[in-house]
């Protein structure tokens, strides 16, 4: 009860018995910021009602995101909002829920301080999908800070450093180029079908795979596009091929910049400041006043990006080949020999032997198709049953299933695997019964018949490098290590990029062979070096005594 405090009035108040719902005034909130219906009364025809989303955790289900559909649908007869992103619990790195009680509260400003907001943002968009819970930890957002942004920024300094020494311009880009080079049709294919498919993504508002996908094109973008064109930008001499990496690679760096701008909006907006705001006067001034990309289609080449992934795939294996036997990728080697499912993967990947013969650092490429007419001159056919799987699907029979299966013909299974996805065969125990065999129960593996060769297998595809070293192979990876050597070298003593230098060197004969011999050109170049000295280098030169391939050897290196 509560007495009336106004002068004129002597009487009481008492509270009415029914509680309306506190959710009221929250669910009232489309219409009363506009003091509807009092003023605004055109919310309904003028698109301020319904709203495009909501978004708000899953506690609110039976919260605001109904109060919010109960009033509009009793004022108006119409939900209030056409979406809901509805996000899940945070939890502590183990999966639990966050407590104090526990301890295991993450406090987010010491995690902004140290890995930034736009790794905190960008981890927390691409971790997981909005509904389902997420971990949480500051160790989880440092990996989001090297695996995306750190790689990122790696490529726009490397980007950067290149453009100020050779003064390149992007305001001067032709009204009409168009990319010649194929590792500039590629990403320049990659980016515009990664614009399409982030646009799709965000009208639809699935935030998390628009994120992901820039995460994938980030990474192809460093380890295959940029790795593959360095000697494009190290080129002293400025041509039409240096020029057009620039192009590329600058519109790359400014289109995925917009694209992450809603995710990621302060690394986004020093990008954008730098790269364009910095050169044009006419730009937008920020970012997130710019336009979003749209996709030209034209550049979209499919053939040329199904043939590129193979080329990464094979490229991948190879390594792994390389890392089983202990070859370090610096080690040339003679050849390698690679077994795809059909002509038609054999004639994609056939015009990037140049680029597999670089990446793989061999001498020549060799492309086999499975069921073709030389595959069995090089590769041995056998057939792996997995006696685990055919356990659990034919019980005590399983173990005469996989006899069975043995005795069939390999490349027979691999054909019907490649055409129907199944092998038929009869049951063992009961010939009128006939089973369908999954590619899970049976493996088809390719090996060398060579034993000079070590192969890597992934599903159909197979890969195997020739192991056996030469003389010459071993002089060239050699000097392979030296100029690797001298690069780490000549970033300890914080040389510039064109930078000249003297290198000096000691160690035995075999060594000062391999300085003074065939690739003495080629160590010179590699390393910008003006001269080769034979002896030991003045005390105020930056040295380095290392072992190579067994031998102790002594480099010193001096900017002309």
């Amino acid at each position: 009860i509560l007495n009336c405090t106004v002068e004129t009035c002597s009487g009481e108040m008492r509270r009415v018995p029914e509680v309306m719902d506190a959710w009221f005034d929250s669910g009232a909130m489309p219409f009363a910021q506009w003091h509807y219906p009092f003023d605004n009364d055109s919310i309904e025809t003028d698109g301020r009602l319904p709203a495009d989303y909501i978004c708000e955790a899953v506690d609110q289900t039976r919260g605001w995101f109904y109060s919010l559909h109960a009033l509009s649908t009793l004022i108006t007869g119409q939900p209030s909002y056409k979406n809901v992103i509805c996000l899940g619990l945070i939890l502590d790195e183990k999966g639990r829920k966050m407590s104090k009680r526990v301890g295991n509260v993450v406090e987010p400003i010491s995690v902004l301080e140290e890995h930034g907001a736009d790794s905190l943002r960008w981890y927390l968009f691409t971790a997981s999908h909005p509904g389902e819970p997420r971990r949480f930890s500051g160790k989880l957002v440092s990996e989001t800070l090297r695996k995306v942004m750190l790689t990122l920024w790696n490529i726009y300094s490397f980007f950067i450093g290149y453009a100020e020494i050779d003064k390149f311009d992007p305001t001067k880009k032709p009204d009409d180029w168009r990319p010649e080079n194929e590792l500039d049709r590629w990403v320049l294919s990659e980016l515009n079908a990664l614009i399409a498919q982030v646009d799709k993504n965000m009208e639809e508002y699935d935030p998390t795979n628009a994120g992901r996908r820039i995460q994938e094109f980030i990474d192809q973008l460093s380890n295959w596009y940029v790795r593959r064109s360095r000697r494009r930008f190290w080129k002293n001499e400025g041509d039409s091929d240096k020029e057009a990496g620039y192009i590329t690679l600058h519109t790359c760096l400014v289109t995925v910049s917009k694209l992450m701008a809603p995710l990621a909006p302060f690394v986004a907006e020093d990008m954008y400041q730098n790269l364009v705001c910095s050169v044009d006067d006419s730009a937008p001034d920020s970012i997130h006043l710019s336009d979003f990309p749209v996709a030209d289609k034209s550049l979209i080449d499919p053939p040329l990006m199904e043939a590129t992934q193979l080329a990464m795939k094979v490229s991948s294996m190879g390594r792994a080949a390389r890392s089983n036997e202990k070859i370090k990728v610096r080690q040339p080697l003679n050849a390698v020999k690679v077994l795809v499912r059909s002509d038609s993967e054999k004639d994609l990947l056939e015009p990037m032997i140049p680029q597999l013969i670089d990446e793989l650092n061999v001498k020549s490429v060799t492309i086999n198709t499975a069921l073709g007419s030389d595959d069995l001159e090089f590769w041995n056919w056998e057939s792996s049953p997995n006696k685990a799987t055919l356990g659990k699907k034919h019980g005590a029979d399983g173990q005469l299933v996989a006899d069975a299966l043995s005795s069939m013909d390999p490349r027979g299974m691999f054909k019907s695997f490649l055409e129907n996805g199944w092998v038929e065969m009869a049951n063992p125990r009961d010939s009128s019964q006939i089973l369908h065999i999954d590619q899970e129960d049976v493996e088809i593996v390719k090996t060398a018949k060579e034993s000079s060769y070590a192969g890597v297998q992934e599903g159909p595809y197979v890969v195997a490098i020739e192991t056996v070293l030469t003389p010459k192979l071993a002089e060239e990876g050699l000097a392979r290590e030296v100029v690797h050597r001298i690069q780490g070298m000549r970033r300890s003593a914080d040389f510039d990029v064109i930078d000249r230098i003297v290198t000096y060197y000691q160690g035995p004969p075999e060594f000062s062979d391999v300085m003074r011999g065939a690739f003495s050109d080629y160590i010179r170049d590699e390393t910008l070096s003006t001269e080769l000295v034979s002896g030991s280098p003045d005390t105020n030169i930056a040295t380095e005594t290392i072992k190579v391939e067994g031998m102790e050897i002594t480099l010193g290196v001096q900017r002309v």
